[in-house]
C-alpha cells in the first residue's frame, strides 16, 4: 500500500504519523526545576525509591562511567524504573575539576525522561546537575534518619563543596544537630562553607558552623561524619571513630575512589549499602572485600529493606553505622517525578515539538 493509502486508512500509519507530527516535550531549566523541588519532599520521594528497590518494584540497570582523563572530567549515567510507574528517567551528570578556575561550575547534567507506556520522551530537565545535588543530600538525610542516633548533636562534614552544603540542610530536616564542623583542603573555601551555612534559614536554630583544619578534627567526637570528596585515597581512619558514630560516606561513586580506610568497616556493627550490588563495584564496602578485610557477606542491608521495615537499622545507641551511598537511578526517577508533577500542576515550562 503505498504511503499516502495507508495515511489514509483509518487505524493505520497515518494515525501513527498523525500523532508522531504533534508529539511535544516538556523542557524545564535549573531555576524553575529549584523551585519544585524542595529537600523535604525529595528526602520523602527517594526513601519511597529505595524501598521500592529493594522490594524488587525497581529496574536498575548498571552505571555508565566514562572518564575524560586529559581534561580530569567524569560522566556518570544512571537510569532507572519505578514499577507501576508513568515514567523512566536517564540522568547524565558529570565532573569536570578544573572548571572552577575557568569560572565553570564543577559539577553539570540532565535528566532526560520518557513517557514508561510508549517510550515517548516526556521531558527534558536541564537542570545542570542540581536534581542530583538535592536527591544525593536527600539519600544521606535517609541514611541519618535509620541510622544516626536521635540524640546526634555533632556533625563533622569532610569536603566543602556544594554536596557539603545539601547533606548538612538535608540531615537538618531529621536531625536536631547543634554544631557542624567543615573540613576543606582549600580552608578559604571551608570558611566559605560554613558562613553560607550558619547563615542559611534551612540550619537547625542555633546551630555552630566552623571550619576546621583536619579531617581528624572534623571526626573526633562528631556523633555524625559525612564524606563528600572525590578522594582516591582514605581519609577518614579507624582509630578515630567511638562508638554511636554514623558515618555517610558519599563520594565513592566509582572504582578507584575512597574515602574510608578499609579497617573503617571493618569495625562498623552495621554496614549499609544503597545497593549491593553497585557497592561491591564501586563504593567503599568494594575496597574493604578487594583487600580481603571483609567478606560480602558483613553488608548488614540495602539502605530500601530498612526503610521498608524488613530489615534493622540502629539496634543499640553504641552501635558504629555505616553507610555507603553510591548513588541509584531510582532516586533520579524519585526527584524526576516530583518535578514533573509539581510542574503540570502549575503550568511550569515550555512545551517544544519534537
Amino acid at each position: 500500500m503505498p504511503r499516502e493509502a495507508q495515511a489514509a486508512a483509518p487505524g493505520g500509519v497515518g494515525k501513527w504519523y498523525a500523532s508522531r507530527m504533534v508529539r511535544s516535550i516538556l523542557v524545564l531549566r535549573e531555576s524553575e526545576i529549584r523551585a519544585l523541588l524542595d529537600p523535604a519532599s525529595c528526602i520523602e520521594a527517594v526513601e519511597r525509591a529505595f524501598t521500592a528497590y529493594a522490594s524488587g518494584g525497581a529496574e536498575l540497570p548498571a552505571v555508565i562511567n566514562l572518564e575524560v582523563p586529559d581534561h580530569r572530567g567524569e560522566i556518570h549515567v544512571k537510569a532507572g524504573y519505578l514499577h507501576g510507574g508513568s515514567i523512566y528517567a536517564v540522568k547524565v551528570a558529570s565532573g569536570f575539576y578544573d572548571n572552577p578556575v575557568q569560572g565553570l561550575p564543577q559539577n553539570d547534567g540532565m535528566v532526560l525522561v520518557f513517557d514508561a507506556v510508549t517510550g515517548v520522551p516526556a521531558a527534558l530537565l536541564l537542570d545542570n546537575g542540581f536534581i542530583t545535588e538535592q536527591r544525593t543530600g536527600a539519600a544521606g538525610a535517609v541514611a541519618a534518619r535509620h541510622l544516626a542516633r536521635q540524640d546526634a548533636r555533632v556533625v563533622g562534614v569532610v569536603g566543602c563543596g556544594n554536596q557539603a552544603r545539601y547533606q548538612l540542610l538535608s540531615l537538618a530536616l531529621v536531625r536536631a544537630f547543634k554544631e557542624a564542623r567543615i573540613y576543606g583542603r582549600d580552608p578559604g573555601k571551608a570558611r566559605a562553607c560554613a558562613d553560607e551555612l550558619a547563615r542559611h534559614p534551612g540550619m537547625p536554630q542555633g546551630c555552630r558552623v566552623g571550619p576546621v583544619g583536619s579531617v581528624r578534627e572534623a571526626v573526633d567526637g562528631a556523633d555524625i561524619v559525612v564524606t563528600v570528596t572525590a578522594s582516591r585515597e582514605p581519609l577518614v581512619l579507624a582509630e578515630w571513630l567511638r562508638p554511636g558514630m554514623h558515618i555517610t560516606a558519599v563520594g565513592s561513586d566509582g572504582p578507584d575512589k575512597q574515602e574510608l580506610d578499609v579497617a573503617v568497616l571493618a569495625r562498623a556493627d552495621v554496614l549499609v549499602a544503597d545497593s549491593r550490588a553497585q557497592c561491591l563495584r564501586l563504593g567503599e564496602i568494594h575496597h574493604a572485600v578487594e583487600r580481603g578485610v571483609i567478606d560480602a557477606s558483613r553488608i548488614t542491608a540495602e539502605l530500601g529493606a530498612i526503610t521498608a521495615g524488613r530489615a534493622p537499622g540502629r539496634t543499640a545507641a553504641s552501635e558504629i553505622t555505616v553507610c555507603d551511598l553510591t548513588g541509584v537511578g531510582v532516586q533520579d526517577v524519585a526527584a524526576a517525578a516530583v518535578v514533573l508533577e509539581r510542574a503540570k500542576a502549575s503550568g511550569r515550562g515550555e512545551r517544544m515539538a519534537l
